[in-house]
Parts: structure tokens; sequence; C-alpha cells
């Protein structure tokens, strides 16, 4: 306790952390706005298959945001602008705002494969809040 109360490094290092954690259940509950952020099956078995799909989606999103997050990283490296690694430790591929939650899925056009991961979007400036 006596750490916590001298030490402002340590109390940011863990609010971080805090922030990154309530980022991910921010997502979780974003994708289950069908009911309204709640798993309320009456079985154990469909709520652990509601949970399974729920943890799938996120990963999947992470890992499309993570690759993504390489890419830039890259391209920023390579037009020569400075990234250091330690910004990146805090970088979080939890983001959503990209992503359209509703609306139809293709199946046909999902079904093809991609030659290439698609193109960064570079037709805007953004920076990081």
């Amino acid at each position: 306790m006596i750490d916590w109360l001298e030490t402002p490094a340590l109390r940011r290092r863990c609010h971080a952390g805090l922030n990154k954690s309530e980022q991910r259940h921010a997502l979780a509950s974003q994708v289950c706005t069908y009911r309204q952020g709640c798993l309320a099956d009456r079985s154990r078995e469909a709520l652990e298959f509601r949970a399974s799909g729920l943890n799938l989606v996120i990963a999947a999103i992470v890992y499309w945001n993570s690759t993504y997050i390489a890419d830039a990283t890259l391209h920023l490296r390579l037009s020569g602008v400075a990234v250091p690694d330690s910004r990146l430790a805090h970088t979080s591929p939890v983001g959503w705002e990209h992503i359209g939650f509703s609306g139809d899925f293709l199946w046909d056009r999902a079904a093809v494969p991609l030659a290439a991961r698609r193109p960064l979007n570079l037709a805007r400036e953004r920076t990081a809040a």
C-alpha cells in the first residue's frame, strides 16, 4: 500500500492496465447489443456457447487491428516518421470505431479469399487522442 501511495509511476501503470481492461469490456458490450449487453440464456451450455462466440469475435477484431497497426507502423517508419516502441507499448488493438456492427453480411463475398490485406486508409490524417 505504501508503494502505491509513494510511487506515481506504479499508479500510472496500473491505471493504464485498467483502462485497457475497461476498453475490452466496452467492446464486448458493443458486440452484445442484440440483448443490451447481457448473456441471458437459461442453460449453462447456451451461456458458454454465447460467451465463446463473443470471445471469438473480440479475438478476430483484436487480430485484425493488430495486423493493421503493424502495417501502419511500418508505413510510418518507411516514410521517415519516428514511431518509438515506447509509444507502441501504449497502443491498444481493441478499438472498434471503424467496424459496422449492424447490417447484412455478404457470405458470397466473404468466401472469396483476398490476394492481400486491404490497403491502409491514408486519405485522411488522424491523430491519437
